[in-house]
């Protein structure tokens, strides 16, 4: 099964890609830095995208904010944003064609009904031919992948049922899956590069399957540190961190590329975005960020990195 692409792959294609649950907190302007000096440092090129495939979580006016904000220090993407929710053709027309190949199938069981038959690709609704109705679609992983090499973490081995599982591609309710969302647009995007937070490592197995399955080249992947105010408690939109204020901009990118091992002169804190974002491309090397899941930064003003 081959996806085409809609534009087609450089040497180095990256994207960010948030969802539309909130402003843009400390922790997401770091992912969007990182992921833009990495393209940069490549010349490639480096797309933003909207990951707005669940419409219940979604809020009024909050890509807006995102790409405003965004724009404000001084990251810009270089193609139209792309929103998942325009994309429902595709993601089913993928799922059509899964079914044709006896692929995927109608599941009624949640993951702990999976877990208590035995977990992986163990479900019973796989042989039990049921129709559409209150059922959710899953795809059959039979050869999963099971290992990969991460740019910054390194090595990266199965260590649970989550990878092996016979994983969700639309939910009960109707919406289409992250999982078969983000790798379809990804594969349609031409996109090479995924740098992004270390809170996403446990998915990427499972995307890199439905690669296999798609008969798509994988991306490389860099799963960076990911702000916490303390162990186990990253900053989150969940967890109400505090939103970045873009009129501080420039103080904003100082910070950030503190998180970032980078430690900007202090001759360049009063300069323009434009010409912080120009030293930091010079200077960033993705592969020496440190092999941690995340770095704790002040509780009070979680906006800020400090030391």
């Amino acid at each position: 099964m081959d996806v085409m692409q809609t534009v087609p792959a450089s040497t180095y294609t990256g994207r960010f890609a948030p969802s539309p649950t909130g402003p843009l907190h400390f922790g997401s302007l770091v992912a969007a830095l990182a992921s833009y000096l990495d393209a940069r440092v490549h010349s490639g090129h480096w797309f933003v995208r909207i990951e707005d495939v669940d419409r219940q979580r979604s809020i009024k006016n909050a890509d807006k904010a995102i790409l405003d904000c965004l724009h404000a220090h001084g990251l810009q993407w270089d193609e139209p944003v792309r929103y998942q929710s325009a994309c429902d053709d595709y993601y089913q027309t993928l799922i059509n064609t899964f079914f044709s190949r006896q692929l995927a199938y109608y599941c009624t069981c949640t993951r702990k009904m999976i877990r208590q038959q035995g977990g992986g690709s163990a479900c019973n609704c796989r042989n039990a031919k049921h129709g559409p109705a209150g059922a959710a679609v899953r795809i059959k992983l039979d050869t999963p992948v099971l290992s990969f090499n991460d740019r910054i973490q390194g090595p990266q081995q199965a260590g649970s049922d989550c990878a092996t599982e016979d994983m969700v591609l639309r939910r009960r309710d109707g919406h289409y899956a992250y999982n078969l969302a983000v790798v379809a647009d990804d594969i349609k995007q031409g996109v090479t590069h995924i740098v992004r937070g270390s809170d996403l490592l446990p998915t990427t197995l499972a995307h890199l399957s439905l690669y296999q399955l798609l008969n798509a080249p994988p991306p490389t992947y860099a799963h960076i540190p990911v702000a916490a105010t303390e162990p186990g408690y990253k900053l989150s939109k969940q967890n109400k961190a505090t939103a970045i204020d873009p009129h501080n901009a420039k103080q904003n990118l100082v910070q950030a590329l503190k998180f970032l091992h980078l430690y900007v002169p202090d001759t360049l804190h009063g300069a323009s975005c434009d010409k912080i974002l120009n030293w930091a491309t010079k200077h960033f090397k993705c592969e020496t960020l440190p092999k941690v899941s995340e770095i704790i930064v002040d509780k009070q003003q979680s906006a800020f990195y400090k030391d």
